[in-house]
């Protein structure tokens, strides 16, 4: 009997390995977990610095005194003086069939002055704030990592997408300096291929910096763009009003430093891009000879350049606007869809300790701005008052909270001008009329 109860005690099973395995599990969880936020946030952080090695080969990385010197140097000398001297240097006699000197000039005027905006605005703000902050991907201090793919996506579509625009126009551009250079006849072969190589050379340098200009300008607002439709996903799966006003405060924050950063880059933009389409309109209206492919071919590669820019901008700033306005929408239809669901009791529901929570994280999220970006919006903190959070119905919240976001749209604004639809047709009747304006004064018809 000994014998048999010793075995019978031996073949059962110790009670602590179950919790061992089971904490095992846990353990191996989090640390595939971990594993794999730290290979996401790796592969962000090679795409931010490819990006960055790329903007530094253009020149906006202007960190230091050297830098800066070397940059605006290059400039000047690819994408000023080469044009300039080459332009200067081969004059020929009898050559406007293929190439007219004004019109060169105003093309290299017009695209070193875009190009210098560009430069100017955008090393500015990378050397403020470095391109994390300069791309809001660093805004939660790593609690959003689920972002981490998406932008890396982001920013791989924004190099794909310069390189589709710029591709098609430098082929156009080589093919426009090709033939040239087949027509007019210079002294040897080789001072046509040097031409050739400068005139392209530089026009690729300038085109780069200013479309890469607005491709950053799209980025942002793309990237911003991502953090909405989740906020459009938090509003089917919160029901804290503060939270929800918390968040829409929070982008709606980042939004108005996104306007202080780039306002100034955007009107001058517009400003340049305007003048330069205007005086390809004089001169190409008010020459008395033949314009054609070869000697005006320029003219169209140029303003494709400059108007894809333009569009570039003003898509991603009316897409972030819209995204930003259809909140207030949604809200709404959140708020009906609650309230009609809703019971008597559910609407006489307090629920005041997650909305005292959630109140105490609201007074400090002013804490986590920095002075700078605040001189962009006037920030109002919440009331002190907790009577509001404890006796308020769960109704009136929403109702306060959907008032709150049609109040308070948000968008990418311009010295208060917000860039929507709206904006766009009045820019575009503005430029109608001008358009049709130049067009009275330069093209006359002839009564016999």
């Amino acid at each position: 009997m000994g014998d048999s109860e010793v075995q019978t005690e031996a073949e059962q099973p110790p009670p602590a390995q179950i919790p061992l395995l089971n904490s095992s599990h846990q353990n191996d969880t989090a640390q595939n977990r971990q594993q794999q936020e730290i290979r996401t946030r790796n592969d962000l952080d090679d795409s931010l610095e490819k990006l960055e090695r790329f903007l530094s080969f253009l020149g906006f990385n202007q960190s230091s005194l050297l830098s800066f010197s070397l940059s605006w140097a290059a400039f000047s000398m690819v994408g000023v003086l080469v044009p300039v001297l080459v332009l200067e240097l081969s004059k020929c006699d009898g050559c406007e069939t293929y190439q007219i000197k004004d019109f060169e000039m105003d093309i290299v005027a017009s695209q070193a002055c875009l190009a210098a905006v560009s430069l100017f605005c955008i090393s500015f703000n990378l050397r403020k704030y470095g391109i994390r902050r300069f791309l809001f991907v660093d805004r939660y201090g790593g609690q959003m990592a689920r972002f981490t793919n998406l932008y890396v996506k982001q920013i791989s579509d924004s190099i794909h997408l310069l390189i589709w625009w710029l591709l098609p126009c430098f082929i156009l551009k080589t093919v426009c300096e090709i033939i040239r250079s087949l027509y007019v006849q210079r002294n040897s072969w080789w001072i046509s291929v040097a031409i050739l190589l400068a005139l392209i050379l530089s026009w690729t340098f300038v085109s780069t910096i200013s479309l890469s200009a607005s491709i950053l300008f799209h980025l942002v607002c793309n990237l911003q763009v991502i953090h909405f439709d989740d906020y459009a996903k938090l509003l089917e799966r919160e029901f804290d009003v503060l939270v929800l006003i918390e968040e829409h405060i929070r982008l709606r924050h980042h939004l108005s430093k996104i306007s202080h950063r780039f306002r100034i880059f955007l009107l001058l933009e517009f400003l340049v891009v305007t003048a330069s389409q205007f005086v390809t309109l004089f001169q190409t209206t008010g020459y008395g000879g033949m314009i054609n492919f070869i000697n005006g071919g320029d003219f169209a590669v140029s303003s494709i350049v400059q108007v894809v820019g333009i569009i570039l901008c003003l898509h991603a700033a009316t897409k972030i606007s819209h995204r930003a306005q259809g909140i207030a929408s949604l809200a709404s239809r959140w708020h009906a869809l609650a309230t009609c669901t809703s019971t008597d009791e559910s609407l006489r529901g307090s629920n005041s300790v997650g909305n005292m929570e959630a109140f105490n994280q609201l007074n400090s999220l002013h804490l986590t701005f920095s002075e700078s970006d605040l001189e962009s919006v006037d920030y109002v903190a919440m009331p002190t008052t907790m009577q509001l959070a404890s006796y308020m119905s769960s109704y009136h919240r929403r109702q306060a909270f959907v008032m709150y976001l049609q109040g308070n749209p948000g968008g990418i604004t311009i010295f208060g001008w917000t860039v929507d639809r709206g904006l766009i047709n009045t820019i575009f009747f503005i430029e109608l009329s001008l358009v049709t304006f130049v067009l009275g004064k330069t093209i006359v018809f002839s009564s016999t």
